[in-house]
């Protein structure tokens, strides 16, 4: 007995060791197997979605225009389109300095009391279903810039932007791109945020110590550093704009007009605000049209995508290389 206890003692830890790696062994498989079938679920899904758009949208575009509801399809989607990417771009002009802005003012001027008490409101943004953007968008917002737009009218009526007539009720392009530029802020804002706190402070202390300001360390050293984050940023911004239906369906007074006019009553419609108006009511001849204006959309969107994740990869900021000294020599 006294003899056999040190090997059982040695044979123990060792058969231990054994169960354990094993146990390890079969939790990376399991764990490599779910991310492995995630990724693919997801593509699959993605698959599945264009491949439902472009069945039911191939009848809308190749059909005969004398036997569909709205005729030619491409002549049906283009004012939609426009609308869609006018919005979202004045959503975008509106929101991105104001976002960076609040960003570096969070994150590099506000004083520690207010920073988290400023950065939760701007989360809590986010949190507001688009429905309430509408309706404050309708009934709050939009009389209350009649007569800011109708002073730009008067005094600014000669830049085709502001001129036309003025709309009685507000319900105008630019109030539907106000309202989604705040619907987008808090996006752009938290990860410009969280990028400009990356920055290294080694790079903000050299520049204060070589006599820079503050402004001036966010000039030269901050906003070089997080180009690729508000890129990045703006991008998400912009998907987010580009499907937004409910708030532009209920703030925008929409029609088939392709004008860059700001003010008037008579602006081109969303796509995602068209669909969600006139599908309740289509049948079957309006259907495919519809779904084709969804399929125009969703390509829209993964094109977006697409770029900003290709100028990402172009802004990404360089690494700092340092010289190391080779191993076997010391210095004198």
């Amino acid at each position: 007995m006294t003899a056999d206890s040190p090997r059982a003692e040695v044979d123990e830890p060792a058969s231990n060791q054994s169960l354990t790696s094993n146990h390890g062994h079969i939790g990376d498989f399991l764990f490599k197997g779910i991310s492995v079938g995630s990724g693919i679920l997801i593509l699959v899904i993605l698959a599945a979605v264009a491949l439902f758009l472009i069945m039911q949208a191939v009848p809308a575009f190749l059909g005969d225009p004398d036997y569909q509801q709205y005729g030619n399809t491409w002549v049906y989607v283009a004012p939609y389109l426009f609308g869609t990417i006018w919005a979202s771009f004045l959503a975008l002009l509106i929101a991105v300095p104001v976002a960076v802005g609040i960003a570096l003012y969070i994150s590099h001027y506000a004083p520690k009391r207010l920073r988290v008490p400023v950065a939760f409101v701007i989360d809590l943004l986010a949190a507001v279903p688009s429905v309430v953007f509408g309706l404050w968008g309708i009934n709050t917002l939009a009389p209350m810039l009649v007569p800011v737009y109708r002073w730009l009218n008067t005094h600014l009526g000669w830049i085709p932007l502001f001129g036309g007539t003025v709309s009685g009720t507000g319900r105008t392009m630019l109030t539907a791109a106000l309202v989604l530029a705040i619907m987008i802020l808090p996006i752009i804002t938290s990860l410009s945020r969280e990028v400009f706190l990356r920055t290294p402070r080694l790079h903000e202390e050299a520049s204060l110590a070589l006599g820079a300001t503050r402004w001036e360390m966010i000039q030269q050293v901050v906003l070089p550093f997080g180009r690729s984050g508000i890129v990045s940023a703006s991008m998400l911004g912009l998907g987010r704009a580009l499907g937004e239906t409910m708030a532009v369906a209920m703030v925008l007074s929409g029609g088939r007009d392709i004008t860059f006019r700001l003010l008037t009553s008579h602006n081109p419609n969303t796509i995602a605000a068209n669909i969600a108006l006139s599908f309740p009511e289509a049948d079957s001849f309006a259907v495919p049209q519809l779904i084709a204006t969804g399929l125009v959309l969703f390509v829209i969107t993964f094109v977006v995508n697409i770029a900003g994740r290709a100028i990402t990869g172009g802004l990404r900021p360089a690494r700092v290389k340092r010289n190391r000294r080779p191993a076997g020599k010391e210095s004198t």
